[in-house]
């Protein structure tokens, strides 16, 4: 499986992972609403189960894909700062929505 971040995502990644509250956590990437052909994604703290994949990413970041959603490989995750500041995590290869 892979994933793509962007400069901007990996800062806020990175800070989110820099918390109490990260304690012994990895990043993953969710489906929180699955069209069949293209999803929409959240990013959340969490411990990796029997059915995931730990991506490392080239900002050194690793990241947790469940093995089981195809519309997982491949997912880009950015971090804009305007018009709104938040994450746009797209896959390219199945179409895409924002969080």
């Amino acid at each position: 499986m892979k994933v793509k971040v962007n400069r901007n995502a990996a800062k806020v990644l990175k800070d989110m992972l820099n918390t109490p509250e990260a304690e012994g956590k990895k990043i993953r990437v969710i489906i929180t609403q699955d069209h069949g052909n293209h999803g929409h994604y959240d990013v959340v703290l969490d411990t990796p189960t029997e059915h995931d994949e730990v991506v490392a990413t080239d900002k050194g970041i690793e990241i947790v894909l469940d093995t089981r959603q195809p519309l997982l490989d491949g997912v880009w995750i950015q971090y804009f700062y305007v018009p709104q500041e938040g994450f746009f995590i797209t896959n390219p290869s199945t179409g895409f929505l924002e969080k």
